[in-house]
């Protein structure tokens, strides 16, 4: 699995949703992603960007194909000239749970108090 998560800054935050909207039509675009969510700046909450995408593919094929769609270049034109800065960060992880024994797992035993 490859999680791919881009943040930006916008020139102007109040393109946020707009930002999202075009974003959003990404969503689904090619076989193999798994996760796609778009994020905006919460008021009152710490953010040092405007926008974020967190995505899931499966493997660096689907995420190749996701970053080459014709319709994925567009909207990135798009976005462009509404943008300040980005940042990318695409790493390689498993699927949720794949490599987790709870069986195997002694943090998740039962623990008493040692005997005085």
């Amino acid at each position: 699995m490859i999680k791919h998560i881009v943040m930006w800054q916008l020139n102007d935050a109040a393109d946020a949703p707009k930002f999202k909207e075009l974003l959003d039509s990404c969503k689904n675009l090619v076989p193999g992603m798994v996760e796609f969510e778009v994020g905006i700046r919460t008021r009152k909450l710490e953010a040092s960007h405007d926008v974020v995408l967190v995505s899931t593919f499966t493997d660096k094929a689907a995420l190749d194909a996701y970053q080459e769609h014709p319709h994925h270049k567009a909207v990135g034109a798009q976005l462009g000239r509404l943008r300040l800065s980005r940042a990318v960060l695409d790493y390689e992880t498993s699927a949720p749970g794949a490599d987790l024994d709870l069986a195997d797992d002694l943090s998740f035993a039962p623990t008493y108090p040692a005997p005085l």
